[in-house]
């Protein structure tokens, strides 16, 4: 008689472009021990749930819950009747928050907050696939602006219109060499938020994805004055050949291939 093997806990940890932040995917069945975490951890129960306590009081997260935990906050995590539960976790330094959100501290372990839950699985996906730190940056500071206990928005000064120009010239000038928000922001002369509430509201899109919109328009330029596409990708600033495609399919309809195609006739 054969006798079923227990699934074998599963971590896997990975870093990110953006100092401070990195990801943990796990699926275990295994109930922790009070214990304690030196970084800020948002993320999402996938499967399964657990119940655990800590400073902020005893609770349950299911599946589609969103759950945190603070710096130095003391904690356990006990499976639902010993059964798997997977979730992912992001893992931001205390440097990092402080830099982005100063005095934040989550004021809710659970919550049932399906954009909350977006916004981390969102960022989550961007690490994996690889994301430069512009695009996590900007992730990181509107999730913490979602997220209970994360900053307060605060109206914005008249922002001129030479302020934005100048952060999208940066851009512009360079897909490659991409610059941090940090950088953007102080060359503009602006806050973090006040670049990112401004940038969108100048021209439609925040800067990222504003980014990628040249990106896409350099690539085809390039491959319509005959380079390869790998030469194309690169000379565009993405990432690799099948990062300037999925570009091309989402915001074009065609790929690189095709586009090179008929500018060959």
């Amino acid at each position: 008689m054969t006798s079923k093997r227990a699934p074998v806990d599963a971590v896997r940890v990975r870093g990110s472009a953006l100092a401070g932040l990195q990801t943990v995917a796990a699926a275990s069945k295994r109930s922790f021990p009070r214990h304690l975490h030196d970084v800020f951890g948002i993320g999402v129960i996938d499967r399964g749930g657990q119940r655990s306590d800590s400073g902020r009081g005893a609770v349950e997260a299911v599946r589609g819950d969103v759950i945190t935990v603070n710096p130095g906050e003391v904690h356990d995590g006990i499976a639902m009747q010993g059964r798997m539960r997977t979730w992912r976790m992001l893992h931001l330094s205390p440097a990092l928050v402080s830099d982005f959100a100063p005095g934040l501290e989550w004021t809710r372990p659970v919550l049932n907050d399906p954009a909350l839950r977006w916004r981390v699985h969102r960022l989550f996906v961007a690490v994996a696939q690889g994301a430069d730190a512009l695009a996590l940056e900007q992730s990181v500071l509107q999730l913490l602006q979602d997220a209970p206990g994360g900053p307060v928005s605060r109206p914005m000064s008249r922002v001129a219109v030479a302020s934005m120009e100048r952060a999208r010239a940066r851009l512009a000038d360079d897909c490659v060499n991409v610059p941090t928000l940090a950088e953007l922001a102080c060359e503009a002369g602006l806050s973090r938020y006040q670049l990112l509430r401004g940038f969108a509201a100048a021209f439609g899109l925040p800067p990222h994805a504003w980014l990628q919109q040249c990106r896409v328009s350099r690539a085809r330029a390039l491959i319509a004055q005959g380079s390869v596409l790998a030469d194309a990708a690169v000379g565009a600033g993405f990432a690799d050949q099948s990062h300037m495609t999925r570009a091309f399919v989402r915001f074009l309809g065609f790929t690189p291939g095709a586009y090179a195609a008929a500018h060959r006739h």
